[in-house]
């Protein structure tokens, strides 16, 4: 079989480039679609558009969009129902297909409404002539996971938040959400999907109505509980992976790895070569690339850590993901971002991710803002950004590749020496002793910033009028 791969140049904002040069799953998306077609192909002829495609062909021939995430399920369901049919065939979906309608359809264009279905741009052609492709319904199979449990107030129905995570995952990448939504609910808590599902099956509770689904997760299932035990059981294993969620079949550790027995890491998770895991870190349901330094307190949830990201003490992650390079600093926490490459964000700063007036969250596309279909969103930050301390970032907003953030606010930020008086030569120093205690102290001065109080005068001045 040959592949044609239609170029898509379009930038994504914030980050200025084409979503097949963005990191997913911390591979570039062009690599990733290699990776997945190489199966079927070998090497790959790139075009602009659709009608650059020969019109005759002498083999089996697949074409697919640069700006398609979608995993091994789909393209295997794909093409096996577009060889079944004979015929040239368009990928498509049912109107009703939950994971589409959730979640791929809103803030993009390609994929469109055709008659009863929807199609998008991934096709099959049989040796011979180009015919016309005739829709060939793929069924993504959605599974609705909760990820929160909150008060009504933030989720109407019944207190839940919930993803409609598909077995058969497909994304078109037209806008940073769709970049945060194929790395967390299609990415990582797909992983988790699987696990859920595993676990669910041969069940011997139900043995006398089982299937062949159930006969076919008794073996792995089997391998992944004896696995945990002989763990738990062996006094010379590390001391972290005494959790059944922390297993080898579960936690897939690369080599040279540091990890504090004390950190809590719970699977399914893959972690890199080269990585440095400190005390007290937590981390559940994640990916962590190479060369990455997590520090004492941080914590990972369902998020996506990229090659050569720093973590230090106190720093959160959840439903998140840095590409490489990237750093949050402490008492920072990010909850459903996005981060690009070489992105410093600095201490302190707060994500918001929820509208208190109970309005629909909106994130600007195609010029304009539109409702994105989630009650809660965090923002996306472009690539080589430095962000300082002390920001609030309303859900949904977008930080431009390349920008320096600095806070310039007189009221809350003290950007000059207080109390610290100007000396004309060297002091002389003063020995104090114990008994001295506090009488030779001098008087404080005392400020109420940002506005600065003279106790001998009485006077409150404006700092902002005092420079």
């Amino acid at each position: 079989m040959k592949r044609i791969i239609i170029q898509d140049s379009t930038p994504i904002p914030p980050f200025g480039e084409p979503a097949s040069e963005l990191r997913i799953m911390n591979k570039q998306l062009w690599l990733l679609q290699r990776d997945l077609l190489s199966r079927y192909s070998k090497g790959s002829l790139e075009v602009h558009s659709l009608d650059d495609v020969p019109t005759e062909f002498d083999t089996e021939v697949l074409v697919c969009k640069d700006n398609l995430f979608f995993n091994s399920e789909l393209l295997d369901a794909f093409i096996q129902q577009a060889r079944a049919s004979g015929r040239a065939s368009q990928i498509a979906f049912s109107l009703e297909d939950k994971a589409i309608t959730t979640h791929a359809l809103p803030l993009q264009k390609s994929i469109r409404r055709q008659g009863d279905v929807y199609v998008a741009d991934m096709y099959y052609y049989p040796a011979g002539r180009r015919e016309a492709p005739q829709p060939v319904v793929v069924d993504t199979q959605p599974f609705e996971m909760g990820y929160y449990n909150i008060p009504q107030y933030m989720a109407p129905q019944q207190g839940e938040l919930v993803f409609q995570v598909p077995n058969r995952v497909f994304l078109s990448i037209e806008h940073w959400i769709h970049v945060y939504v194929a790395s967390t609910p299609m990415g990582v808590f797909n992983w988790a999907r699987q696990v859920d599902e595993l676990m669910q099956g041969g069940r011997l509770a139900n043995i006398r109505n089982w299937t062949n689904n159930d006969w076919n997760a008794l073996r792995p299932k089997l391998k992944l509980l004896l696995t945990a035990f002989a763990e738990r059981v062996n006094p010379f294993e590390d001391q972290w992976r005494n959790h059944f969620l922390a297993c080898r079949e579960l936690v897939k550790v690369g080599k040279n790895c540091s990890i504090d027995p004390t950190a809590v890491i719970h699977g399914p998770t893959v972690i890199g070569d080269n990585v440095y895991i400190g005390p007290g870190v937590v981390i559940t349901n994640s990916l962590i690339g190479n060369n990455v330094n997590i520090m004492q307190g941080a914590q990972v949830m369902l998020s996506v850590v990229s090659d050569r990201c720093f973590l230090p003490f106190n720093s959160g992650l959840f439903m998140s993901s840095l590409m490489d390079g990237s750093m949050v600093a402490q008492n920072t926490t990010l909850q459903l971002c996005i981060v690009g490459r070489n992105t410093f964000i600095g201490a302190c700063n707060t994500f918001t991710d929820f509208n208190l007036l109970g309005q629909p969250i909106r994130a600007f596309y195609d010029g304009e803002y539109h409702t994105v279909g989630m009650p809660v969103l965090g923002s996306g930050v472009g690539h080589n950004c430095k962000i300082g301390s002390g920001f609030y970032f309303y859900p949904g907003r977008m930080v431009g590749s390349n920008t320096v953030l600095i806070l310039d606010n007189d009221i809350n930020l003290v950007n000059r020496n207080i109390n610290v008086p100007e000396l004309e030569g060297k002091a002389t120093p003063v020995v104090h002793s114990e008994a001295d205690g506090m009488q030779d102290m001098p008087p404080p001065t005392v400020y109420r910033w940002p506005y600065l109080y003279n106790p001998d005068t009485g006077e409150m001045r404006d700092p902002r009028t005092a420079m």
